[in-house]
């Protein structure tokens, strides 16, 4: 009888490290090696949404959603952004996610997810110029976007700087909003970085004449070398009195410092981040991660 109950405990004990573990002998000892269950690791953008507030796609068809601090800081949990803006914790990155809507921002057509500085949170009053000075930088990418019929990816901003009139200079031309000119757009397009800015189309205008849209035109354009595609990139963009520089991977750079930039500084302005979808085709999408983003002035 306490034979067969040494079998029935030896079982027992060789079932349950077979279960739990193995046994080795070393040096004449025997040790335990048990199995441990690997913790699943999630991963989080580097990006302090203090300073942000976001524009999404979704709104009443009159104009588009908008999130600011302090409910922005909530976007995990938020469903008015849940949709735009959301975690990929596989791969640290905040994803912006724009379609054409119904809900455009003043004086465009098209639809964005897109995040606006706000130098003092929850407040679009403050903002800097060229003077004053300002460089934003992020990583990021593409993570997904549609093609037109021809078969060419559609394009999308992924970076501006913002023109914005102070209420003086917009009580002085007679507008009715503080809407600027963007002096800054920068795109995705085909796989490659491209970059917009303005120019003054009369050189001598007067100051009060410089604050109208219309004294501003688009330059010709600049494309990086570079060919990004799908991979992680970075860009910076550094602003100072007179200049603005922009940096592709820390490796290309574009240098403007001439007359427009100089008489630029007139204007109060405001960085921009995210995605600013650039099609209103039937079906059209696009993802952009970004895995940080700074701002310093």
């Amino acid at each position: 009888m306490l034979k067969v109950l040494k079998i029935i405990v030896l079982i027992t004990l060789v079932s349950t490290f077979n279960a739990n573990g193995q046994i080795s002998k070393e040096g004449g000892k025997e040790k335990i090696k048990t199995k441990r269950k690997k913790k699943k690791k999630y991963k989080l953008p580097k990006i302090d949404l203090t300073h942000w507030k976001v524009t999404t796609p979704a709104g009443d068809g009159k104009k588009p959603k908008e999130v600011a601090p302090p409910e922005i800081f909530n976007y995990a949990t938020n469903k008015d952004l849940i949709p735009y803006m959301y975690n990929d914790s596989v791969r640290g990155a905040l994803v912006f996610y724009a379609y054409p809507s119904k809900a455009t921002t003043l004086n465009t057509k098209y639809s964005r997810s897109e995040l606006r500085e706000q130098m003092v949170s929850g407040s679009n009053t403050k903002n800097w110029t060229f003077k004053e000075g300002g460089r934003m930088k992020g990583k990021l990418a593409i993570d997904e976007i549609s093609r037109d019929k021809k078969g060419k990816y559609h394009k999308t901003i992924i970076m501006q700087i913002h023109g914005r009139l102070t209420n003086e200079q917009r009580d002085l031309i007679g507008e009715d909003d503080n809407n600027a000119p963007p002096i800054l757009k920068i795109y995705w397009k085909d796989g490659k970085i491209r970059v917009k800015t303005k120019v003054l189309k009369n050189l001598n205008a007067s100051e009060t004449e410089l604050l109208h849209e219309d004294a501003w035109g688009d330059d010709e354009g600049f494309t990086f070398k570079e060919k990004v595609g799908f991979k992680k990139f970075t860009l910076e963009v550094k602003v100072s009195k007179g200049k603005m520089v922009i940096v592709l991977n820390n490796n290309e750079f574009k240098v403007y410092e001439n007359v427009h930039m100089e008489k630029w500084g007139i204007f109060e302005n405001y960085f921009k981040a995210g995605n600013y979808f650039q099609t209103r085709d039937k079906g059209a999408f696009a993802k952009v991660r970004y895995y940080n983003l700074e701002v310093t002035h």
